[in-house]
Parts: C-alpha cells; structure tokens; sequence
C-alpha cells in the first residue's frame, strides 16, 4: 500500500496499533472543537473505516507522522462526502503541532495522490466557517470557494479543486 513523504512528514496507512494515538487525538477538545469528539468505540470503528475505505478504493486517510519526532501527529486523506459520490479532503493534527504549515502540507502530498495517483478530476473539502485555521489551510492549497452548505449536521462553506485548476496551479 502506498505511502507518501514530505519533507517533514510521512503519510502511512492506519494499523490497529494507531487506536492509543488516534482515540488521544479525538478527545482533545481543542482539536475537536469543530468535529464531534468521539468515545473509545467511536475511534475502534473510525480507525476501522479508514483501514477498510484503502482495501475498498485505493485512497483513504493516512496517519500523518513527524519525521523528526517519529509521533503520529494526526490524520490526512481522501474519503467520500456524507452522501455523496465526491471525494473530500479531510485532516486533523494534535494542536502541539498547529501553525506550521503542516496541514498544507499533508493536504497537498494527499490532494497530488488523489489527482496523480487515484486519478480523480475534482476534490472537495468543506469546514465549519468559523474554523478559520481550517478554512485558511483550505484557501492555501488552491481550493475555490462555491457555496455554503450543510454537512455531518452542521453549516459547512464548501470549496473544491479540479485536475485542470491543480495543474495550471504548478503541482505535480
């Protein structure tokens, strides 16, 4: 299975060793402060799903590790938006590792993985408004605003990408 290297971090698949580092991650208020918090059943099934969606699609989301530090530090990937056929870009990162730039780069290692890899044409990404750390990660990336929505229960504004926009924007 693939794995992908930044040059701060390495992008692997989940195993079910993850689940200490995983279910520490999901019940961090502040890092689930605009995502649902979730219990030790919740993260054993998650952490299930995310090693189920790569045998079933061939994208999925990864554990993201620090090279430096060796941690997982959080998670990044692809999956499918909540009833829906498209395919969103998701991540969370422990807050001991915010504001460096980080995020941006395991969304752009993954968003060249789904264009280059899983060949898909569009990629979307949504957030709740006022998570402007999120929205800014977003924004950065190259993804386009295009609505206001709403998701997973709550209001979401909605971007995406296309193969064409990533390609004219120089990623390879």
């Amino acid at each position: 299975m693939p794995e992908i290297e930044t040059a701060r971090l390495r992008l692997r698949h989940f195993t079910l060793e993850d689940f200490n580092d995983l279910f520490g991650l999901y019940t961090d208020a502040d890092v689930m402060r605009y995502l649902s918090p979730r219990t030790r059943e919740q993260t054993e099934a998650s952490l299930c799903k995310h090693i189920q969606h790569w045998q079933n699609h061939n994208f999925g989301m990864w554990a993201v590790m620090h090279k430096n530090s060796g941690k997982m530090i959080g998670r990044c990937g692809l999956g499918f938006l909540e009833n829906t056929p498209e395919v969103e870009l998701g991540y969370v990162l422990n807050k001991s590792y915010w504001n460096r730039g980080l995020g941006t780069e395991a969304s752009i290692a993954t968003l060249n993985y789904g264009f280059w890899e899983v060949g898909l044409n569009r990629i979307v990404a949504i957030a709740h408004p006022e998570n402007i750390a999120s929205v800014r990660v977003i924004q950065k990336i190259g993804m386009k605003y295009e609505k206001d929505a709403h998701f997973y229960n709550t209001d979401v504004v909605y971007y995406a990408v296309t193969l064409d926009l990533w390609q004219q924007s120089g990623h390879k």
